[in-house]
């Protein structure tokens, strides 16, 4: 069952909101709020890699883009003891002249934020991110 939810904007934020909605892809204004709503709840709930209990496991997608040649400095990484990847993926994306590597993991906070930090100080390493994955009681899997 839908319930509606309303709130005061002024006329600034409200026309800003329209903007970023239309800018994002969302054609309804309340779907981008509803998923605003909940990344925000989990940021704040769960926190990133920096605010998380070092010795509390987490899993999730690390992205890294990089220039070709650095990859052989991080193979290393892709053979961590300490991390379980679940999967690891390769593309070149040649519009943007950039490889990136993608990797489903599961660890202890304290060696992913290590092998984060590791790989940011890689020569050739244009971008990284870990996207934590949201914590449910029950689901799939």
């Amino acid at each position: 069952m839908t319930q509606i939810i309303t709130f005061s904007a002024d006329k600034e934020f409200a026309s800003k909101l329209e903007s970023i909605t239309r800018s994002t892809g969302y054609e309804n204004r309340s779907r981008f709020l509803r998923d605003a709503a909940l990344a925000y709840s989990d940021m704040i709930n769960q926190g990133d890699l920096e605010n998380m209990e070092e010795n509390s496991l987490v899993e999730g997608t690390l992205v890294i883009y990089f220039q070709h040649e650095s990859g052989k400095h991080l193979e290393k990484y892709r053979h961590m003891k300490e991390i379980n990847i679940h999967s690891y993926h390769h593309s070149c994306l040649s519009f943007s002249h950039s490889c990136v590597d993608t990797m489903q993991i599961q660890g202890n906070v304290s060696v992913i934020r290590s092998m984060v930090y590791g790989i940011r100080q890689t020569p050739g390493v244009d971008k990284i991110e870990f996207i934590s994955s949201p914590k449910r009681d029950d689901g799939c899997c």
